[in-house]
């Protein structure tokens, strides 16, 4: 991140904000201190020596979290940043062993909304014969779900040698993951004369239960094509709620895309565009590693990766802030600022 002189300078008359300019007094206030401090470490004395170097650590670690706050300040809110979400996995290539590891993707973000106290309801699961995952949706709600969450849309590879492996052999799957954000009722709205509702009973092996009702549902919108379905519940009328949910996420996001890809026709953040085609993350267990390629970071622990829990957050805080400085740097070039 650039200077706070240059910051003052490009962003506070054009984004007058409170704490942006309290952020900034602060950050000054800390690297003055660190300054002081850092005169007192040439003193002889050891005990005023090591209080110094202690104080000197303490600043530094407060400077780097008041750039960071400062930084997401200048960042202008995406309009779904705030919203509920849908989260969509899918298994790629790889057969048994893909929905094996879609299973466990699945658990890791239903532990990671635990983890950060939000909501995670279940719209669909179709499971495989060995209890893997084929494809699953859940609506994930809390504050900021969509915002962290977004960056983990794209294609997850696995390398291990698979449970049904007899050889010993490694093999590589993938899995699909597309995070939706959930808009409001009031903020999206479908009119009804666009939906053809089909009813069917709950079937195959994907399904929780199978049922002598036409309880399964399937709504097509018809001026796009966009399908989502339905056959978790017992319930029809809980299944058309729930593809609803679906659709409407769907339907919401495919809207946002189109707009962001008008603002940004011309130039690609390096954070990807969060497609589905996108390798964004290898899990390699005989290395015990994990990478994101996007930002080149690679942390060490497969198993506590997959709790989602500290790991996974630290990962999408790297995520975050290298978008973020992405994003500064595409609005300093898109006003002639560099």
């Amino acid at each position: 991140m650039s200077t706070v002189c240059c910051i003052k300078c490009v962003w506070i008359v054009k984004l007058f904000k409170a704490p942006l300019i309290q952020n900034i007094k602060e950050l000054e206030e800390k690297q003055k201190e660190l300054e002081d401090t850092q005169d007192l470490l040439k003193d002889n004395d050891p005990d005023l020596h090591d209080l110094a170097e202690t104080e000197s650590q303490a600043c530094l670690a407060a400077i780097q979290d008041l750039k960071l706050k400062i930084l997401s300040l200048l960042i202008p809110d995406e309009e779904s940043d705030m919203s509920d979400m849908v989260l969509e996995i899918t298994a790629g290539v790889g057969g048994q062993e893909a929905m094996l590891f879609t299973a466990e993707i699945f658990d890791m973000y239903q532990n990671f909304a635990s983890f950060n106290g939000w909501g995670f309801e279940v719209l669909e699961v179709m499971s495989s014969e060995l209890g893997g995952v084929r494809h699953a949706t859940a609506s994930i709600s809390g504050p900021l779900s969509y915002k962290k969450l977004k960056f983990e849309a794209g294609v997850h590879r696995v390398q291990r040698v698979p449970k049904t492996e007899k050889q010993g052999r490694m093999h590589t799957s993938t899995m699909t993951v597309a995070v939706l954000p959930q808009p409001t009722e009031i903020s999206f709205t479908i009119n009804p004369k666009d939906l053809r509702i089909e009813t069917k009973r709950a079937s195959g092996a994907g399904g929780q239960h199978v049922n002598t009702t036409d309880s399964a549902v399937r709504l097509l919108h018809l001026p796009t094509g966009i399908v989502a379905e339905c056959q978790q519940e017992r319930s029809q009328i809980k299944n058309k709620e729930k593809a609803m949910t679906l659709l409407r996420a769907k339907l919401y996001s495919a809207r946002l895309e189109e707009e962001t890809s008008k603002r940004y026709n011309a130039r690609k953040l390096q954070i990807g565009t969060r497609g589905r085609s996108e390798k964004i993350r290898t899990y390699n267990f005989s290395q015990d590693r994990i990478t994101d390629h996007r930002i080149g970071k690679t942390i060490h622990d497969v198993h506590g990766f997959l709790q989602g829990e500290e790991l996974l957050e630290e990962m999408i805080v790297s995520l975050q802030q290298f978008s973020e400085q992405e994003s500064l740097m595409d609005i300093l070039k898109d006003n002639d600022y560099n």
